[in-house]
């Protein structure tokens, strides 16, 4: 079902959820001095924000690390895949522990340990250093996003999902542009990049510290560390609606990731750092734009409308790869984008209405646990793929596959939808 949608004050202009996060005490801990809950908001959205940036910023880095080492194309696939199956091994360990032992505790491990991982990156001196890298960053992340996700939705349970797409969508357009000015426009990006992450992420760190908790502890801190997908009864049938929405939309993050730089090459006729990550950074950021944009439209008419504009999108950047139009590319991109932001969004939204306190990491974790799977799987077959033929080719079977899933899931919604209109008013006549 989706999410309730808190209705508004005519006075203020404000739903009643805002006001109740406008009139809460300014500290949640009268021990200790502590960042207001506003403050706390942004700073938990910022963190996501930049594990989404770092994530994405060795994109535009690849051809130049390749130049330097001497690694083959099928390498730049295998550096991929194992920071997704990094963050997927990462969410089954920890992505429940921060219900048990609290946000914070966790939240700061992670940050420590992305911080170390940018210094790893800015002095990789091989590919095995790179692959080593991307590997810890890929543990570092799973560890923090489910408790950053829960956080986000323990202080503002209206605004929290809304945060979590906005901060991942923001963070992966931004990591990308960020990472291509620097390799284009300033000396040693391979180095500075990393350094200006790890900065940030120390800064972010400190500003943890001084969040009050936002979760009890509760008992079960070991037995969560037991690789497991928990989901909660009460979450099931509602994760196995909007679990389609998910997946379509993270197979175009994992279709752009492979080959949207390759395709902004071709269809530009040239190699282009900054090329490579505006074709991601329009993508994300008009995913990110959307999730603001629609934050109030219901839960399942934004994710059949995010799957519908994959399906209306990704043909338009087909018929521009082959047609060599960079104007037409970078349009179905956005429209491609809007249908990313608004399928994550509504697939977030629907799962995490029904998740309690103590459930919302684990739940949060199991949603980035189907969105990795979605993203890394196609990503690493496209790479393999791409091998053995051309870039166009492999874009036409990976592109036609992705419209076909996103049409499945649109349909397969909307169906749904028109089901329970129609036995809804069945169902009150009789109990008339």
């Amino acid at each position: 079902m989706p999410a309730p949608t808190a209705p508004v004050h005519p006075s203020s202009g404000h739903s009643r959820s805002d006001q109740a996060f406008l009139r809460r005490p300014q500290t949640l801990s009268q021990h200790r001095r502590t960042l207001s809950r506003r403050s706390a908001f942004g700073l938990l959205t910022s963190i996501m924000l930049m594990l989404l940036a770092s994530s994405s910023a060795p994109t535009p880095l690849y051809a130049t690390y390749q130049a330097q080492w001497g690694f083959s194309a099928i390498t730049i696939t295998v550096i991929f895949g194992v920071y997704a199956v990094a963050v997927l091994i990462s969410l089954l360990v920890f992505g429940s522990l921060s219900d048990h032992v609290g946000r914070r505790p966790v939240l700061i491990a992670g940050l420590v340990m992305q911080s170390a991982v940018m210094a790893l990156f800015a002095f990789a001196g091989d590919v095995d250093v790179l692959l080593l890298a991307r590997v810890l960053q890929g543990i570092a992340t799973g560890l923090a996003v489910g408790a950053i996700g829960a956080a986000l939705v323990d202080l503002h349970p209206g605004h929290g999902p809304v945060a979590n797409a906005a901060g991942a969508m923001g963070g992966t357009a931004s990591g990308a542009l960020a990472s291509a000015l620097f390799v284009a426009l300033l000396p040693s990006p391979t180095r500075l990049v990393y350094l200006v992450l790890l900065v940030l992420f120390v800064l972010q760190a400190v500003g943890v510290a001084l969040m009050a908790e936002t979760s009890a502890r509760t008992p079960g801190a070991l037995a969560a560390l037991r690789p497991a997908i928990a989901i909660p009864s009460q979450v099931r049938s509602t994760l196995a609606v909007a679990a389609p929405s998910l997946v379509a939309v993270w197979a175009l993050g994992g279709f752009y990731l492979s080959l949207g730089p390759s395709l902004a090459a071709r269809v530009a006729g040239t190699h282009s750092a900054i090329l490579a990550g505006a074709a991601v950074f329009v993508l994300a950021g008009s995913g990110a734009l959307t999730v603001v944009a629609l934050r109030t439209v219901r839960a399942r008419t934004l994710s059949i409308a995010g799957s519908t504009l994959v399906v209306a999108g990704v043909p338009i950047v087909l018929v521009a790869a082959s047609s060599r139009s960079l104007a037409l590319f970078f349009i179905g991109t956005a429209v491609a984008g809007a249908g990313f932001g608004g399928g994550f969004q509504g697939g977030l939204r629907t799962i995490l209405a029904l998740a309690g306190p103590a459930e919302r990491a684990g739940v949060i974790s199991v949603a980035y646990i189907i969105c990795y799977l979605a993203l890394g799987l196609p990503a690493i077959l496209a790479g393999v793929l791409v091998v053995d033929s051309t870039v166009l080719q492999t874009a036409r079977e990976f592109g036609v596959a992705v419209i076909v899933l996103a049409g499945l899931t649109a349909g397969g919604m909307t169906l749904g939808a028109v089901r329970a209109r129609t036995h809804r008013p069945a169902a009150c006549t009789a109990t008339r």
